[in-house]
């Protein structure tokens, strides 16, 4: 199968996408003229599985120009753009992907897409690698190595070293400074309140926000809501990030007792049953429920409809569940990433620099094949400082340099 898409006649919309976001993506853009210079990954397959706008589509444009046979899918049912998937595929790159696909179409893609049998995988959480690991664990040993984007993918990928049964050398570009502190922090406490503002068409100042859990996307939900003149509850389960939270300014209490307050609820945790019955059963009538972590199953699907009456689709991405004594709730995009299955993603000014790491980090695992041990690497600091180097030149801010003096002072002891 070439490619499985829902309507190639889209292409011009998602092309139009494409280039808009590529007109903003300056990093991405220098690494593309070096990439289509020495077309480095000449013939190196690669699959990715990130969620399928344009941002991702660019990515893809940009290792296919370095050369390399890239094939391309979502990482979430609710995230891909079918006009985006259809621009893909007139470029010449097959895209196994539509929006909302059920469960048994959503697999079928992934399994198409892996079936190249690629020599790097670009993951988002984790759905490629599981697969490589379990149904087309007979692919792996042709996989020299892959990259994973999400906090959610670096937890499982940690599982899976840590019982010693990792096929293949994996880099966590989430942990890579140029991507939690900008991509998770910014790109999601934006992209976040986005969808969330122009899926309900709500007021979000003078409201009262639950943002459970408080790493970097934690960090930039709680910041903008307070920017967007929200009052802002902190709940987490880490006495370090709740000191944090704190010392930052926001309250922090139990999430039962947050639950009674809340106006609107921020999962962002990578767990389970962040959000269940105990505090459905307590939460003011009209509460939000929107989820920012990578799997929709942080705000507990099973309990919310256990407990409801009845349920009905209010607008587009908000279905209502009335309680037996008429509290009405309202969930996003069925729980699943608000800012994605909602809206459009992060800024591209943000996945520049995420996407370079991408790309930076491909070429990497090209260049050190079989030099790479079985486990879960950093992504080397190089990388790192190329990207935040370029990004820098791009906004035109020029740096200072230590002196001589300085050098040797700091390298005396």
């Amino acid at each position: 199968m070439r490619y499985a898409i829902r309507d190639p006649a889209l292409a011009p919309g998602g092309r139009l996408k494409i280039d808009w976001v590529r007109a903003h993506m300056p990093v991405l853009n220098a690494i593309r003229r070096e990439l289509e210079r020495f077309r480095p990954l000449a013939g190196v397959k690669i699959a990715v599985s990130v969620h399928l706008e344009a941002k991702t589509a660019y990515l893809a444009e940009v290792l296919w120009a370095g050369g390399a046979e890239v094939t391309v899918t979502g990482s979430n049912p609710l995230s891909t753009q079918d006009d985006v998937a259809a621009a893909l595929v007139e470029t010449g790159i097959p895209v196994f992907a539509w929006y909302n696909p059920s469960p048994e179409e959503y697999r079928s893609h992934l399994m198409n897409t892996l079936e190249n049998g690629p020599q790097i995988v670009i993951d988002d959480g984790g759905d490629l690698v599981h697969l490589l690991h379990t149904d087309l664990a007979r692919l792996a040993p042709g996989v020299i190595g892959g990259s994973e984007e999400t906090t959610t993918g670096v937890i499982r990928l940690r599982a899976l070293e840590a019982e010693g049964r990792l096929a293949f050398p994996m880099f966590a570009v989430n942990d890579a400074l140029c991507k939690y502190l900008f991509d998770n922090r910014y790109g999601t406490g934006e992209s976040v309140w986005s969808g969330i503002m122009r899926t309900t068409n709500l007021v979000v100042a003078g409201k009262t926000v639950v943002v459970a859990g408080y790493g970097w996307c934690g960090r930039g939900i709680a910041m903008r809501a307070r920017g967007l003149g929200a009052r802002v509850i902190v709940c987490e389960v880490d006495p370090v990030r709740a000191i944090e939270a704190h010392m930052d300014g926001y309250q922090v209490i139990h999430s039962v007792e947050a639950a009674r307050r809340g106006d609107i609820f921020v999962t962002a945790t990578g767990c389970r049953d962040v959000l269940r019955a105990e505090h459905f059963q307590v939460m003011p009538d009209q509460a939000v429920l929107a989820n920012a972590g990578h799997f929709n199953v942080e705000i507990s699907g099973p309990d919310l409809e256990g407990l409801a009456a009845y349920r009905r689709i209010v607008r587009q991405n908000i279905e209502e569940y009335t309680m037996a004594d008429g509290r009405r709730l309202y969930l996003l995009a069925e729980g699943r990433l608000v800012n994605l299955a909602a809206g459009d993603g992060h800024p591209a000014e943000i996945m520049d620099m995420s996407f370079a790491l991408q790309a930076l980090t491909a070429l990497h695992i090209f260049e050190q094949a079989g030099r790479l041990e079985k486990k879960l690497y950093p992504v080397p600091a190089e990388i790192d400082r190329r990207v935040a180097q370029l990004k820098l030149e791009a906004l035109g801010i020029e740096l200072d340099r230590l002196t001589d003096v300085q050098e040797a002072y700091l390298a005396g002891w």
